[in-house]
């Protein structure tokens, strides 16, 4: 493609798209830029979401040694991850997109449509060891951009002394039915039920997103019966006094504070707690977030998706897909996704990091059933039904609208 078209194709509706915040992980910003070379240029620029790891980082290390193999010099810039896309976005307007782009993986089907990124026909990547749940969270249009470095995703932390107290057994939770007689439990014996974020963002919709998704309820329509069964559901756990108020303003930051006070029997939050976990000084445990009537629901994804952007000169793909391939070869993730705290996005390595650590167990069985944001062909309308959905959770939470007209109101403003 050449600059002029990919210019014409880089519209307002996706840099628009681009607000969509990522909910897995919290970085600090950072700087930096490339310029377009030649495929013989012995420089190759790669961007990241990562400026929590600095140059001595195994991270970075990484990079060296994959650059060595393919016999380049790596450049690499770490960004915010919120002004990742839009810095990409302006990089490709220049003409001098990075050759290797790691980006959270809602924002790909964005940069995607605008035109930004190859496919992996394009450059020639291998995804056919990817988990397809996965992979899916890079699909936009029948064609796959990129592939996953790894994921995340919310279950449910449990206190198990809590639990303890008030008769009730983890293994006996399989479904809301049993979740909330859990619950009743745990609050006629003195203690607190559930906390969860509902805040109106990104945030508030990423965890509402299992019980949505475990109703039977699809994005393209949030007004189905199954969706007010969700939504009434959270609105009668703070009616009952199962949940708390403050589910309204809680990210998942101050959710998982209120969990870790010890007071709580569950704490809806995401791989990316594990290590905090450790240090509460209480026994947890950990489950899927049940489905309606059986099962696990599905969860949506974190995490991200390594890229090769759309370059004035074709012949860097070769070097680039090299890059990539040493990025996510099966020894690189086991190592990488310990760093981040990830799921690997393929059996074999979930199955090496289960066996080093058996506290993964229920985040590889979550992992496996969870779905991309943007799956289904969604692409630059998720965003769009996000807002419209937390606006929903937060009309019908607060009181404001029974869940039914709520949820009626933001299917009407996301068409």
């Amino acid at each position: 493609m050449n600059s002029s078209s990919r210019q014409r194709r880089l519209t307002g509706v996706a840099v628009t798209a681009l607000a969509v915040a990522v909910t897995a992980t919290a970085c600090s910003s950072g700087s930096g830029g490339s310029a377009a070379q030649g495929a013989d240029s012995g420089t190759y620029t790669v961007w990241d979401p990562y400026p929590q790891f600095d140059k001595t980082s195994d991270w970075a290390k990484l990079l060296d040694e994959c650059g060595t193999k393919a016999g380049v010099k790596v450049k690499r810039t770490a960004f915010d991850t919120s002004d990742l896309g839009n810095k990409t976005l302006l990089a490709a307007q220049q003409g001098n997109s990075p050759d290797v782009l790691v980006v959270d993986n809602p924002v790909v089907s964005t940069l995607a449509e605008a035109g930004v990124l190859t496919t992996t026909d394009d450059n020639k990547l291998d995804t056919s060891k990817v988990d397809p749940n996965l992979l899916a969270a890079g699909q936009s249009g029948g064609k796959t951009y990129g592939t996953p470095i790894g994921a995340n995703t919310l279950a449910l932390y449990y206190n198990k002394d809590v639990l303890k107290a008030a008769g009730v057994d983890a293994a006996s939770i399989k479904d809301w039915k049993s979740l909330t007689a859990a619950l009743a439990k745990v609050k006629k014996a003195g203690k607190k039920g559930i906390t969860f974020s509902a805040i109106g963002t990104e945030e508030g919709s990423f965890q509402f997103l299992p019980w949505f998704w475990g109703s039977g309820a699809e994005l393209t329509e949030l007004d189905s019966a199954q969706a007010a069964s969700a939504l009434s559901l959270w609105k009668d756990w703070l009616q009952n006094g199962y949940a708390p108020n403050s589910v309204l303003n809680n990210t998942q930051t101050t959710s998982w504070q209120e969990f870790a006070g010890g007071d709580y029997a569950f704490g809806e939050n995401g791989t990316w707690q594990l290590a905090n976990a450790k240090k509460t000084g209480f026994d947890y445990g950990v489950l899927p977030i049940p489905a309606a009537t059986s099962g696990n629901a599905a969860a949506p994804t974190g995490g991200e998706f390594v890229t090769v952007p759309v370059q004035e000169d074709s012949g860097r793909y070769a070097t680039s897909q090299k890059l990539v391939t040493c990025l996510t070869s099966g020894e690189n993730l086991y190592t990488t996704d310990t760093t981040l705290s990830y799921v690997a996005p393929t059996s074999e390595v979930q199955d090496k990091q289960v066996a080093a650590n058996a506290d993964l167990k229920p985040w590889v069985d979550a992992v496996k059933a969870a779905k991309g944001r943007t799956s289904d062909d969604l692409g630059t309308k998720y965003p769009k039904i996000s807002e419209q959905m937390w606006r929903a959770v937060q009309s019908a939470l607060s009181g404001s609208k029974s869940p039914e007209d709520a949820l009626s109101e933001a299917q009407s403003a996301a068409k």
